[in-house]
């Protein structure tokens, strides 16, 4: 079973940041590898800085969705709107922290 660290709010990985029906997935970040729902969670636990996943790295397991709790590659769920897996679907809104997570030069390449 993989853990989910930060502020949780249920069993789908919501946290108190972002808590919609689509907030359902968790990020490893790399810095740590452990699974966080947003980076603020990562922001308010550690206390270290977050690092992104280069391009050469989106083959590795690094996104959980929260309700079936299958693991996804970086490039599967860059190519998705969805579990893979259950077919839940995922917050569109969380492109906008992809230079958060991810090599921003790589991912709007593939735009």
């Amino acid at each position: 079973m993989v853990t989910v660290y930060g502020p949780v709010i249920d069993n789908q990985t919501r946290c108190k940041h972002y808590k919609t029906q689509k907030d359902i997935i968790a990020i490893k970040f790399k810095c740590c590898h452990k699974y966080y729902p947003c980076y603020r969670c990562h922001e308010e636990c550690e206390d270290h800085p977050i690092s992104v996943w280069g391009k050469d790295e989106f083959d590795k397991l690094a996104i959980l969705c929260g309700v079936c709790k299958t693991e996804h590659t970086i490039n599967q769920y860059l190519n998705t709107d969805q579990c893979l897996n259950c077919r839940s679907a995922f917050n569109e809104g969380c492109q906008k922290h992809y230079h958060l997570y991810f090599d921003y030069a790589a991912v709007c390449k593939r735009s």
